[in-house]
């Protein structure tokens, strides 16, 4: 089994997290007037969708703040205590930020269903009301292609998910600007009706985040088109004739895969391990968000529970080998000595021995073909062997 640790980023961690940290508080300082603006207006001019929006925009600190603190910790590498890195950080701080917004959609929510069901006025906000959710939506949409740039080049699934956050801001401001404008023309529950569908729009988001955190953590495997891929991909280098028990996770956005390869039983383990190496570094090649890659290789399809070959211990059947070999008049240390005198193969259940014998005198060279098959039927006798095939080496000759 070819076991490949977590390849270097080819990105400078520190440079990654220095730029991931500079386009964060970018956002922040962006989400902090927004929200200072849009519930002071919302106070001031009786709107509780903005309001509603503002509590939002200040909800966003939170996750900026999450993202400062797991991209600090995704920069750290891998160590003794942590070999898969610390990218679960991300997930577990992603998880804390979708309750939060769970209960911020809750109480909007709540106070939004209160207002409506009151017998309280409705007030109808006003025209800089409307400003307010139109600056909102322009402002977010550039903060959502500010972080979406440094998310590309960076290959930051962190920082992209942040960037869709403030899309999603974006599209909660334009359902502020239909609610107030909706109040303006004389429908004045429209502006609580906004900010119940807001209070929607935060828990749907709230769900969609949890939902990705929690996959993350129980290790849930990559869609089926990217296994497809993959497996497309290993199974196109030279000597891999199957690939099957593909498992794949994902940690901080970075894909863990092992898999098992079927080769030619025959080939040297040295040959073996090449390929495993060569599927390794072709899957590198193929998927950037491939960090760690373990590549079992299987002379079979090991798959099938009922292939449970029983390992013989070298040791005791070289002991009846060699007793069998004196009874036929051969030197065992003789044998010994030749290189890969013997080889072992298990497969399906059954165990094949390949003995190979020194070059022996013109004259011993018809007893030996005489007394092979004999040989043969000792061995198989006498050990737990299925199959012998016997060889003499060419290159031991004079």
């Amino acid at each position: 089994m070819t076991n490949h640790p977590p390849k270097s980023a080819s990105i400078d961690s520190k440079k990654s997290y220095e730029t991931i940290r500079r386009v964060t508080i970018v956002g922040g300082i962006v989400d902090l007037l927004l929200s200072c603006l849009k519930v002071s207006g919302g106070v001031i001019f009786q709107s509780q969708v903005l309001i509603a929006d503002g509590i939002h925009s200040l909800s966003d600190l939170l996750t900026d703040a999450i993202v400062l603190f797991t991209a600090r910790q995704a920069s750290f590498e891998a160590d003794r205590e942590h070999p898969y890195g610390h990218g679960r950080i991300q997930a577990i701080g992603t998880g804390i930020l979708a309750v939060s917004l769970g209960v911020v959609a809750i109480g909007i929510g709540w106070d939004a269903i209160r207002t409506l069901l009151g017998n309280q006025p409705l007030a109808a906000p006003g025209w800089i009301a409307l400003g307010i959710g139109i600056v909102s939506v322009l402002a977010k949409e550039i903060i959502f292609q500010y972080t979406m740039r440094a998310a590309r080049r960076l290959r930051s699934g962190l920082l992209k998910a942040n960037a869709w956050h403030s899309r999603s801001d974006a599209l909660s401001s334009l359902v502020v600007i239909v609610g107030v404008g909706a109040a303006m023309l004389g429908f004045p529950w429209a502006d609580a009706a906004g900010a119940l569908v807001v209070a929607l729009l935060i828990a749907y988001a709230a769900y969609q985040i949890g939902k990705e955190a929690v996959e993350e953590l129980i290790d849930t495997a990559v869609d089926s088109g990217m296994q497809a891929s993959i497996r497309s991909s290993a199974g196109e280098v030279p000597g891999v004739l199957d690939v099957h028990e593909l498992r794949t996770r994902t940690t901080g956005g970075d894909v863990l895969a092992d898999m098992h390869v079927r080769v030619n039983p025959r080939i040297s383990v040295s040959e073996g391990h090449q390929i495993a190496d060569e599927v390794v570094q072709r899957l590198r090649e193929n998927f950037e968000e491939l960090t760690d890659i373990v590549v079992h290789i299987d002379p079979e399809d090991d798959s099938d529970s009922m292939l449970n070959g029983k390992l013989l211990d070298r040791n005791v059947l070289e002991i009846t080998l060699q007793k069998v070999l004196v009874e036929f008049g051969l030197d065992w240390n003789v044998v010994k000595a030749q290189p890969n005198y013997l080889t072992l193969h298990f497969l399906k259940n059954q165990t094949h021995a390949q003995l190979i014998l020194p070059c022996p005198n013109e004259a011993m060279m018809s007893d030996l073909r005489q007394i092979s098959p004999a040989i043969i039927r000792r061995i198989i006798s006498t050990t737990e062997l299925d199959d012998v095939e016997v060889l003499v080496s060419i290159a031991s000759c004079p």
